[in-house]
């Protein structure tokens, strides 16, 4: 594969929400060995999640080039002469479907092809539901990245059991884990990690704020914070409902509580105690040796992914936090889950696998073509409707009257757009959930 210069790669990571943007943006650079000059190129899919500059802000991984395209444009680019400033490795940083599309796609766009990019995709995080749904919709790729090695042998079992090649699945681990390790000391900064679409019930989270609102004057000494992800009429990997900004303004709130926005690591810097329901952050917090605690108040349930954590030590109920009780993790299930929380060693080491198996595909004379499970054969009550979201026939190919993607949009349709985006996030947020409330009258 030519490269534009000695030493140095070029990657893509096409990603639909923020969060997406910071795994793929990492992953793509831990591809790669330290010593390798790294072009990084951004494109972020048009969509209902489509991050917002504040947002791009606040993740905090800059690349080379930045900007919105549609999937008709990605894969025009993709398709152009392979001479032409090929690109080494494409990650795709989506949920299943955009995944499974964009395979579809690329194979379509690179037929008759030898010479291709080396394409990646994986997990944003925790895997807790749609195992088989999700991760078929991942097959095809060239490496499927499993952030521990639990979810490793899962893929490959999962792969196996449905007759699919399971050489791709890669044992790595989440790419944005680090920090300095906590010195354990009073915990005078609480800090509970919300999410989108868990709990996703207004009683449920009226409940959460209840009790984080009671833990902060049981414990006045305490700076208590509520870690938002985003602010309303922003979208990230899952839809928010019910914002807890929104909730909040009918409670009163004691000083000692806040909400507050900003990169998790940087919260996490001064966090003596983490709380969540199922959130990432656990992960990103027994890495660095935090006192973590998944919530049980609500049940221990596969709708709310603390499931998961069934093993870990760190499952408990706010009145147990009340109390003073501090969870223990187990330093068998923590490793278990990618997490290095007795050392840096391990985790410097995660992604050895994966950039050797880089550099192998890229040497090689040529590529055999991309080739997902799915196919007209395989899922032809299911594939069709999965690659037409994307305007994709069967075949790959591009619908009749797909997107333009040979110019960009005036300022017109620009403006069009960002009032239709806002119009979609209303419904969505305000619209919806009071419909549903009157059809439960």
């Amino acid at each position: 594969m030519p490269v534009s210069a000695k030493n140095a790669r070029r990657a893509v990571v096409l990603a639909d929400s923020d969060t997406r943007w910071k795994w793929g943006a990492l992953t793509a650079r831990r591809l790669f060995p330290e010593n390798v000059d790294i072009r990084l190129d951004g494109r972020l899919l048009r969509g209902r999640a489509t991050p917002t500059a504040r947002q791009l802000t606040e993740v905090g991984v800059p690349a080379d080039s930045l900007r919105e395209v549609t999937a008709a444009e990605f894969l025009r680019a993709l398709g152009q002469d392979p001479d032409e400033e090929p690109y080494d490795v494409v990650v795709l940083a989506l949920v299943g479907g955009g995944v499974q599309a964009m395979l579809h796609g690329l194979a379509h766009a690179w037929r008759g092809r030898t010479r291709r990019p080396v394409v990646v995709t994986g997990y944003v995080g925790v895997v807790y539901e749609k195992l088989a749904d999700g991760l078929l919709l991942r097959h095809g790729a060239d490496l499927v990245l499993a952030n521990s090695r639990q979810d490793a042998d899962r893929f490959r079992a999962l792969y196996e059991g449905v007759g699919a090649d399971a050489s791709a699945v890669t044992e790595v681990a989440l790419p944005f884990l680090g920090g300095a390790p906590y010195e354990k000391k009073e915990p005078r900064t609480v800090v509970f990690a919300a999410q989108p679409s868990v709990p996703a019930t207004r009683a449920d989270r009226s409940y959460l704020l209840d009790r984080l609102i009671g833990h902060a004057r049981l414990h006045p000494g305490r700076e208590v914070l509520l870690k938002l992800r985003s602010r309303p009429g922003e979208h990230t990997t899952h839809i928010e409902e019910l914002p807890y900004q929104k909730l909040a303004r009918h409670k009163e709130l004691p000083a000692n509580l806040r909400l507050v926005y900003g990169n998790m690591g940087e919260v996490l810097d001064r966090t003596d105690l983490l709380v969540t329901v199922s959130s990432t952050a656990a992960l990103e917090a027994l890495h660095r040796r935090v006192p973590t605690a998944v919530l049980t108040d609500l049940g221990v349930r596969e709708a709310l992914g603390n499931h998961h954590f069934v093993g870990s030590g760190c499952l408990a109920s706010w009145d147990q936090l009340d109390a003073g009780h501090e969870p223990e993790p187990d330093a068998r299930w923590v490793a278990r889950q990618g997490v290095a929380a007795a050392g840096g060693a391990a985790y410097e080491t995660a992604f050895d696998e994966a950039r050797r198996r880089v550099g192998e595909l890229l040497a090689a004379a040529e590529l055999p073509p991309l080739d997902p499970y799915y196919t007209p054969v395989t899922a032809p009550g299911y594939l069709p409707g999965v690659l037409a979201r994307h305007h994709l026939a069967p075949d790959g190919g591009p619908l009749p009257g797909a997107p333009a993607a040979d110019r960009a949009p005036g300022p017109v349709r620009r403006a069009v757009r960002r009032a239709a985006r806002g119009a979609y996030r209303h419904g969505v947020q305000r619209v919806a959930p009071v419909i549903r409330r009157m059809g439960e009258l």
